[in-house]
C-alpha cells in the first residue's frame, strides 16, 4: 500500500510543480505579501486574535493557522513565492493521500489509487492550489481527513487536534466532526461507540471556535456579493440555483473554468429558469443519493456527504456569501467525482479484469491532468489571470473593472473609459464599481458624470466608505472645501483609520 500512496503524492506534487516559477496573484498580495502577520512565527503567533484580512479592510474571517502556515514559509524561504507554491503542492499532496486511505475502507486498492489520481489531478483544483490563498482550502481538508482518519484508529486526542486545525484553518472546517460522525455511522453494525469525552471535545472545540469566530472573524461575514445587493429570497435563489448547477457541471465536465463567476459568467437573472430548476434537481438528488448510497455503496454517500457540508456554507441557498461561486470552495466536494470513477474502476476491475480497469483509469486520469496543465498557467501572475479572463469569459464585468484599473495606471483614458463603460453595461449595480470609476473620472475633471455615479454608489449602503471617499473628492474638485471637510468629518467618525487618506487629499 505505501508504494500506491507514494505514486497518488508524486502524482499530485509534480503536477503543481511548475507553479514553483509562479508570483504573488491577486488576493495572495493582500493576505501574505503586504501582511505583517505573515512575514514571521511570532508576528503571526501575537496575530492569532486577528482577522484573517488585515485590520482597515473590512472583510474580516479567522483563519490564523493558515497565516501561520505563511508566516513558516516566509521565514524558511525569506519571501519566496517558489517556495510558497511549493508548499502548496505538497498539502495538496497530502490531503490527496489521506482521502486515499480514507476511500480505502471500501474500495480495492486499484479503485482507491484511482480516485486519489482524479482528486490530484482535478482540473477544479487548479485554482486552489495554485493560487496561495487557497491555502486554506488545503490545510481545512488535511485537517478533516486527519480527523476521520484518526478516530477511525481510536485516536481520540490527535482526532480533535485535527478538526481544531481544520477550523483555524478555514471556517468549513467546523463540519469536521460532522464528518467524523457521519463516517462511524456508515459502518452500520460495526460503528462503534465513540467515547463522550471525545465528544464532549469535540463539541467544546466547535463551541470555542465558533465563539472566537464571532468576536474576531464576524466583521465580514455579512458583506455578501454584489449580485445579491437588494435581492429578496427568491431573487437570491434565482441566481444561486444556477450556480449549484454549475458547480456540479465543473465537477463532472471540467472544461470551461473560469477565476470569477459575478455576472454575466453567471446570468444575474431576476427569475426563475431552468437553469434554476436543475439547480433545485441537483440538490434533491444529492440528498436522495445519500440516502440511497448509505448501505449500497458508502463510499458515495460519505464523500456525498462532504460535498454537500463543504460547499453549503458558500451555496447561497440559506443566506448571501461574499462569492456567488468559487472554483476553490469546490476543494473537497472534487472527492465525490472521485469517488464514484473509483466506484466505476472497482466494478469494472471486477466485471473485465485489470487492464480493461487500468487502461480506464489512465484516459482519466490523462485527461484531467492535461486540463490541468493547460489550466496552471493562468495563475502564474496577475497580467496572465486577468488576461485568461477576459480571453475566455468576456462576459465577466469584474473582468473589465479590474481592465479598466490596469489601463488606468498606465494612462490609457480612452481604454480605461472603454472597460468601465463595458463593465458598466454588463452589470450596473455595483456600488463599488461605479465609486472607483467615479474617483477616476474626478481625476479627470469630468466631475459631471463623476456626481451622477457617486449618487447611485449612495443609494447602496455597501460601499459607504469608497463611496464617501469619492464625494470628498469630488467636492474638492469643486473648490467646496466647507463641504469637503463636512464629509471628511463623518467619513472619520465611521472608519476612523482613513484619517490618515482625508488629512493628505485635504491639505
Amino acid at each position: 500500500m505505501k508504494r500506491e500512496l507514494l505514486l497518488v503524492f508524486v502524482a499530485a506534487l509534480a503536477l503543481y510543480l511548475p507553479a514553483a516559477g509562479y508570483g504573488f496573484v491577486q488576493d495572495d498580495r493582500a493576505i501574505i505579501v503586504s501582511n505583517p502577520a505573515a512575514h514571521s512565527i511570532p508576528a503571526a503567533l501575537a496575530a492569532f486574535d486577528d482577522p484573517y484580512w488585515p485590520r482597515g479592510s473590512g472583510a474580516g474571517l479567522y483563519r490564523p493557522l493558515t497565516i501561520l502556515s505563511y508566516a513558516v514559509d516566509w521565514t524558511v524561504s525569506d519571501g519566496s513565492p517558489g517556495w510558497f507554491h511549493v508548499m502548496n503542492a505538497l498539502w495538496h499532496g497530502l490531503a490527496t493521500v489521506l482521502l486515499t486511505v480514507i476511500l480505502m475502507r471500501w474500495l480495492p486498492t486499484l479503485a482507491a489509487v484511482g480516485a486519489g489520481l482524479l482528486f490530484a489531478w482535478h482540473p477544479v483544483h487548479v485554482e486552489a492550489v495554485a493560487s496561495l490563498v487557497g491555502r486554506a482550502e488545503l490545510l481545512a481538508a488535511v485537517g478533516i481527513f486527519g480527523a476521520v482518519l484518526a478516530a477511525r484508529r481510536e485516536q481520540w486526542a490527535v482526532s480533535v487536534l485535527c478538526a481544531v486545525a481544520a477550523m483555524l484553518s478555514k471556517e468549513h472546517g467546523v463540519i469536521a466532526p460532522v464528518v467524523i460522525l457521519f463516517d462511524n455511522w456508515l459502518q452500520g453494525s460495526e460503528a462503534r461507540r465513540l467515547p463522550i469525552g471525545f465528544l464532549v471535545a469535540l463539541g467544546a472545540s466547535t463551541v470555542g471556535f465558533l465563539a472566537a469566530w464571532f468576536v474576531i472573524g464576524v466583521a465580514g461575514a455579512h458583506d455578501a456579493a454584489v449580485v445579491f445587493y437588494g435581492r429578496s429570497t427568491l431573487g437570491r435563489l434565482a441566481v444561486a440555483l444556477p450556480a449549484v448547477a454549475r458547480a456540479a457541471e465543473l465537477l463532472v465536465w471540467p472544461v470551461s473554468l473560469s477565476s470569477d463567476y459575478s455576472p454575466q459568467v453567471i446570468p444575474a437573472r431576476e427569475a426563475f429558469s431552468a437553469a434554476a430548476a436543475l439547480g433545485i434537481v441537483i440538490a434533491i438528488g444529492l440528498a436522495a443519493l445519500i440516502v440511497w448510497s448509505r448501505r449500497r455503496a458508502p463510499v458515495i454517500a460519505f464523500t456525498a456527504v462532504l460535498a454537500v457540508l463543504s460547499y453549503l456554507p458558500t451555496a447561497n441557498l440559506l443566506f448571501p456569501s461574499g462569492v456567488v461561486l468559487a472554483e476553490r470552495n469546490l476543494y473537497l466536494a472534487v472527492a465525490l467525482p472521485a469517488a464514484f470513477a473509483g466506484t466505476g474502476l472497482a466494478w469494472l476491475g471486477a466485471h473485465r479484469g485489470l487492464r480493461p480497469a487500468a487502461a480506464a483509469l489512465a484516459v482519466v486520469a490523462v485527461a484531467c491532468g492535461t486540463r490541468s496543465l493547460l489550466r496552471l498557467p493562468a495563475w502564474r501572475d496577475n497580467r496572465s489571470q486577468l488576461l485568461t479572463l477576459l480571453t475566455e469569459h468576456p462576459e465577466s464585468y469584474r473582468g473589465h473593472a479590474s481592465a479598466a484599473a490596469v489601463l488606468a495606471g498606465r494612462h490609457d483614458t480612452a481604454g480605461t473609459r472603454r472597460e468601465y463603460q463595458t463593465a458598466d453595461s454588463l452589470f450596473a449595480g455595483d456600488p463599488y464599481l461605479e465609486a472607483a470609476h467615479a474617483i477616476y473620472l474626478i481625476g479627470l475633471g469630468d466631475t459631471a458624470a463623476a456626481r451622477a455615479l457617486i449618487a447611485r454608489a449612495r443609494s447602496s449602503e455597501r460601499a459607504e466608505r469608497l463611496a464617501w471617499r469619492a464625494q470628498f473628492l469630488l467636492l474638492l474638485a469643486r473648490h467646496d472645501r466647507p463641504g469637503a471637510a463636512a464629509v471628511a468629518d463623518s467619513a472619520r467618525q465611521r472608519y476612523s483609520e482613513d484619517t490618515p487618506w482625508y488629512r493628505m487629499h485635504f491639505h
